[in-house]
């Protein structure tokens, strides 16, 4: 046996080892595809929508638009706006609609600033309400997101979390791109595919502050708002391990969310994500796995436990050996070709490329579940964005490894990354505001159209300019 048949050999009784691992959430993507009931509101609950706004006066004018157009009854929701600046014109804006504002001068995160604004209406001011949801400044609110949060309430769940749809995608070209589009993609990959398996063994979910509600209980059990890491609804979810909050996933309440568009703000989001996952892993890490040897001592099985701490083996496994055959294939065939040996593109071929292009098929198989169980949300992409979206992700997904890893060792070292405001789209040209969200779907529709007709009719004019050009070599061949 060669070196070069040894490691692939080795490559491919890893690869299939980790996808007959992982093969139990493959089978469990099916789920995604079951609509959740929607059930019948039997009672009218009083909801808190809470928005920490740090100087976000020049965004959040839509998401103001979108409260007013709720169906649901004024006098069974209050909007709570939490500001760091006591001169933040945020302030005068929330007020002319009948907005509540709070002032948590010393916040330096959104857990701080949530936690600020349950202090300050004190256990008598939670008690009012039956929910909290936390809605971020540069959301919108789909007409009857409210009253689907009321119905969401029907189930005996503790914590919701709420269907994402792409904002950028109604408002003009240019405020989109590939990386945006991939963003969005992230939220059906994670909260309808990453959820189903779990939804089903009653594990907590993965849960995202953006149109997330808890119950009034869950805050009074907290104490407030304890958690504040850079990803404060991550550590919601490790602690719902240790308290046994239970959540669901409410697919028909949807708010619509801003993407970065550019690369590099795509990327620091992405840096200030997986920094703010690895805090929580070592806060609750040990925990949880205490919880997880007691459960089994005591002949139990705790399935959610068990996913959390192991069910990323597989995907280490797979890419360990895919990297291991890469390196080995890269220098067995340098050497070879060095010294003249015929093996050398065997080499290249066989534990290079080959292990390479299997990653991104199985990466781009992936992406088309992913884009099947989440196409409602891009159904006004034009077609060639939707193609370059669905052939880049495989690669957008892989850029998680070194941001994983830079997270990973931004927490181990106590790195602080500050809360800084994030880069945003300018809103001038955005179709919704006083239109709401159903006209700017519809424009978005239109653009939709215009866009791929002009991309018909350049084709077109570019086939005619071939096929004369064509004619005009054969006249001349002819003469």
């Amino acid at each position: 046996m060669t070196l070069i048949q040894g490691f692939l050999i080795a490559y491919i009784v890893i690869s299939v080892a980790s996808i007959i691992w992982f093969l139990p959430k493959i089978i469990s993507f099916r789920y995604a595809f079951k609509e959740l009931p929607r059930k019948k509101a039997t009672a009218m609950r009083k909801i808190s929508v809470l928005v920490p706004a740090r100087n976000e006066s020049e965004t959040i004018g839509a998401l103001l638009e979108s409260v007013k157009r709720q169906d649901y009854p004024t006098d069974f929701f209050t909007l709570n706006v939490i500001v760091k600046d006591p001169c933040d014109p945020t302030i005068e804006l929330v007020e002319e609609m009948g907005g509540k504002i709070f002032v948590v001068a010393d916040q330096t995160c959104k857990g701080e600033a949530l936690d600020g604004y349950f202090k300050a209406i004190g256990a008598d001011g939670i008690a009012e309400f039956d929910a909290f949801v936390i809605v971020d400044a540069d959301g919108v609110l789909a007409p009857d997101y409210l009253s689907s949060l009321n119905e969401a309430l029907e189930y005996d769940f503790d914590i919701f979390t709420t269907r994402k749809h792409n904002l950028n995608l109604l408002w003009g070209k240019e405020s989109r791109s590939v990386h945006s589009n991939c963003s969005a993609l992230l939220w059906p990959a994670m909260e309808d595919l990453g959820n189903a398996w779990r939804a089903e063994h009653n594990a907590p979910l993965n849960l995202c502050a953006q149109g997330m509600m808890l119950r009034r209980h869950v805050v009074q059990s907290i104490g407030g708002w304890p958690y504040h890491t850079l990803t404060e609804d991550c550590e919601l979810r490790l602690d719902s391990f240790l308290k046994d909050f239970k959540t669901l996933y409410y697919t028909h309440a949807i708010i619509y969310t801003e993407e970065a568009v550019t690369h590099k703000e795509n990327y620091k989001r992405r840096i200030r994500w997986l920094t703010g996952h690895a805090q929580c892993d070592r806060l609750y890490r040990e925990r949880i796995k205490q919880q997880y040897k007691r459960d089994k001592q005591n002949g139990g099985r705790n399935i959610a436990a068990h996913d959390y701490l192991y069910g990323y083996f597989p995907f280490i496994l797979f890419a360990i050996g895919t990297v291991v055959s890469v390196i080995a294939g890269l220098t067995l065939g340098t050497i070879y070709f060095i010294n003249g040996d015929e093996q050398w593109f065997s080499a290249y071929m066989f534990l290079t490329v080959m292990p390479v292009g299997i990653l991104y098929v199985l990466l781009w198989l992936f992406t088309l579940v992913t884009y099947a169980v989440g196409r409602d949300i891009f159904r006004t992409l034009p077609a060639r964005e939707k193609a370059i979206m669905i052939l880049y992700y495989p690669i957008y997904l892989l850029e998680f490894c070194p941001i994983y890893l830079a997270g990973w060792l931004n927490a181990r070292r106590g790195k602080n990354i500050e809360w800084k405001e994030t880069e945003r789209v300018k809103q001038a040209e955005a179709p919704i505001g006083e239109a709401g969200v159903e006209a700017g779907v519809e424009a978005a529709e239109d653009n939709r159209v215009v866009d791929e007709s002009i991309e018909s009719a350049e084709t077109d004019a570019e086939t005619d300019v071939n096929t004369e050009t064509e004619n005009t070599i054969q006249e001349e061949k002819g003469e």
